[in-house]
């Protein structure tokens, strides 16, 4: 039985076998549906330490509204599932919103935002055996690649070894990788096509087998440069949505245009989506669905 959201502490007080439970009976899905697109919303920012969306530094902050934002995304037509931390999957269990869904576990969130050792993407966060164990459907990797920091090594071994046990549970990874460089001090993502492309090329040919490894993708601003990009690798492929801009007809166009390449199967999309500008989150997912 679900709970709301006024009760999940009290449950997770007296009751926090409920969560295994729930996960035990929960209904499943396969991980892409009839239509061969997938349609994922992204909210495993917070446990990274990103909390900011446009102007708000504390957007995702308040729990309880970003619970409600995705209840309302989750019950839109053509959502197929979520992509968070143990936290707010346990949550949205309780709450009955995963019936149904692709469950997918966000795996290294150790690079905070902002620290001295935010390239140090550890793996904090779900591991492939708990992801079997709970009965979820994939997982996802962050991986940044700095050429002039030599822990970059020690975090592509990592990667490699969670899609090695990934591979190992027959359970999707989705990679998101970048080129990445400290520019004044803060950490930045290199969004150029070849940028991008190399880093498709690098994080598709990481661990035993590519079997079960996703793409997770930036959108390029320019159609051809996306094509260019997508060329790097013949692994299916995400796109991931990035952070909140006030055109967002713009936005989807990018996308829709992405959407159209034949590696591409769908998209992960999170703060653009839960925290649209006029703030009707339905009809912003509505939108995005509209492209696939």
């Amino acid at each position: 039985m679900s709970v709301t959201i006024s009760e999940l502490a009290a449950v997770r007080a007296h009751h926090p076998e409920a969560i295994a439970e729930a996960a035990a009976r929960r209904a499943r899905r396969g991980l892409v549906g009839d239509g061969g697109r997938l349609m994922i919303i992204a909210a495993d920012h917070p446990a990274r330490g990103a909390l900011a969306v446009g102007g708000d530094p504390l957007a995702m902050a308040d729990r309880p509204r970003l619970l409600e934002r995705l209840l309302v995304a989750l019950s839109r037509p053509g959502v197929d599932g979520v992509l968070a931390t143990a936290d707010v999957l346990e949550d949205l269990l309780l709450l009955g919103a995963l019936e149904g869904k692709v469950a997918m576990g966000s795996m290294n969130r150790g690079g905070l935002a902002g620290a001295t050792f935010e390239l140090d993407d550890r793996f904090t966060g779900y591991r492939a055996e708990d992801l079997t164990r709970l009965g979820f459907d994939a997982g996802k990797l962050l991986l940044r690649i700095d050429h002039s920091d030599a822990g970059s090594a020690a975090t592509m071994y990592a990667a490699a070894r969670a899609i090695d046990a990934m591979a190992h549970a027959r359970l999707p990874v989705f990679v998101e990788p970048f080129l990445s460089r400290r520019v004044g001090g803060r950490l930045t993502n290199d969004l150029s096509p070849a940028a991008i492309a190399t880093s498709l090329a690098i994080a598709s040919g990481l661990g035993g087998t590519s079997a079960y490894t996703w793409l997770k993708v930036p959108v390029t601003e320019h159609a051809e440069e996306m094509a260019r990009v997508m060329a790097a690798s013949t692994l299916p492929a995400v796109l991931l949505g990035g952070d909140v801009s006030a055109d967002q007809d713009a936005v989807f166009e990018r996308w829709r245009a992405a959407l159209r390449l034949p590696t591409v199967r769908g998209l992960v999309v999170g703060r653009a989506l839960l925290y649209p500008p006029d703030g009707d989150v339905a009809a912003a997912v509505d939108t995005a669905v509209g492209l696939l």
